[in-house]
């Protein structure tokens, strides 16, 4: 076997693969054999075909087979014997197979890039300082009492925070909008869920009142039809009500399944899971600068395949359908960043044989069951789900590779509050 290889692009590669013609012929003969004596023609007894008749009958279809066969095998080995790596599949051509001349074919493919970890010891990573006080354990628990919130009519005028139910209709230069009227809306007044202005405007309104108020769409705003014009609403006050949020006692505990302890149990409860919460911003803030900085200066040819598969992951996370006419150039640099970091990681991970403590899998899971009603359910489900528990073997990988960065860099910690960390990680 003769094997060349030409560099058709920087990761494109052009390999020409010769097999001599005693090698082909010789396994085209023996199949040739084999079939004479099972065949079945007319003119002929079973297995007494002679094996003339047989070649020109079948002589060609068995050539193409056998130069099938003869391309699966030696494809590999020719990869190894030039130290080549493929980045997908390969577009084969038959150039040549005919008797007496050989096989001939030319395999196109692109190769793995050379991966160069980038220098990392000069990388300034801030990692957040936070501690959870008494009074994070208030604001949140306030926050619980408003899950908890109910409404109470009055008569009096609507003020912010009060919420209101109201019929709306509204018209641009006289004319009705997509989307303009509705019936029974409750708003809570100062939520921000209506367009800037319009709320405001419903601040000393009382039920049964009428109002028609003015507002202008931004010219963000998501239709087309009314972005950026202005709009008048007719509005009627069907009702007002105040917010009224439950006492802070052993009840209102229990209302979050805390039996023994009461308040006091509750607020220990909702420490442990804002620690958690902590735990994991931290994490998320350090692998964010992380893998940013490591894209940023990261020097990767990456393979088109690569790019091209990624590519039809994220459009069919995006939920379109396959054959849906899609922009795939909006989803290329995402596509791109994904393997280059994937490449990077997998590299540190080789460098440094990096491995995954199966100690810490499990208690990376146990972390995540303590939010659920029966725990060890949870930890069970992981176990017994294999993709689901590969999930978090990769998370706690990519876990291991941010720490292996971050030791070589140069961190500083920074004081934040618990409510500027969690905002931050939202963002």
């Amino acid at each position: 076997m003769q094997v060349s290889v030409e560099t058709t692009s920087g990761l494109g590669r052009r390999m020409k693969v010769q097999i001599p013609a005693e090698q082909v012929d010789r396994q085209v003969d023996s199949k040739l054999r084999q079939l004479s004596r099972t065949v079945r023609m007319d003119g002929f007894r079973p297995g007494k075909v002679p094996l003339s008749v047989v070649r020109k009958r079948y002589g060609s279809q068995v050539r193409q087979e056998t130069a099938a066969e003869l391309i699966t095998q030696t494809y590999e080995q020719a990869l190894q014997q030039e130290n080549l790596r493929p980045a997908g599949e390969p577009d084969i051509e038959q150039t040549r197979n005919e008797a007496g001349a050989g096989l001939e074919y030319v395999a196109t493919f692109e190769v793995f890039p050379d991966i160069e970890i980038p220098a990392l010891d000069d990388l300034a990573i801030e990692r957040p300082l936070c501690e959870i006080g008494e009074q994070d354990i208030d604001a949140m628990v306030e926050k619980l009492r408003r899950q908890r919130m109910t409404w109470q009519e009055v008569d009096r005028p609507a003020a912010e925070g009060d919420r209101v139910v109201i019929d709306f209709e509204g018209h641009i230069d006289g004319e009705p909008f997509s989307g303009n009227k509705a019936s029974q809306v409750p708003l809570e007044l100062g939520s921000g869920a209506m367009i800037p202005g319009f709320e405001q405007q419903l601040i000393g309104v009382g039920k049964g009142d009428e109002k028609t108020i003015e507002v202008t769409f931004p010219e963000d705003y998501g239709s087309a039809e009314v972005a950026g014009k202005t709009a008048q609403f007719a509005i009627r006050v069907d009702s007002v009500a105040e917010p009224v949020l439950p006492e802070l006692d052993d009840d209102f505990a229990r209302s979050f399944g805390v039996g023994d302890g009461g308040l006091a149990a509750l607020r220990e409860e909702v420490r442990r899971n804002m620690s958690r919460e902590l735990e994991a911003a931290v994490k998320s803030r350090l692998k964010k600068q992380v893998f940013e900085a490591m894209l940023e200066r990261a020097q990767i040819e990456v393979p088109a395949a690569f790019i091209e598969s990624e590519v039809e992951g994220l459009i069919k996370k995006s939920g379109a359908s396959a054959d849906a006419d899609i922009d795939r150039s909006r989803f290329e640099q995402e596509a791109r960043d994904r393997v280059v970091l994937g490449l990077l990681v997998s590299e540190i991970i080789k460098q440094n044989q990096l491995t995954v403590d199966p100690d810490r899998v499990r208690r990376t899971i146990e972390d995540m069951a303590q939010s659920y009603e029966n725990p060890q359910e949870v930890v069970q489900w992981y176990y017994s789900n294999q993709d689901m528990l590969a999930g978090v073997q990769t998370l706690v990988m990519e876990e291991i590779v941010v720490e292996w960065v971050t030791a070589q860099a140069q961190v500083e910690d920074k004081p934040q509050s618990f409510e500027e960390l969690m905002k931050s990680v939202s963002a």
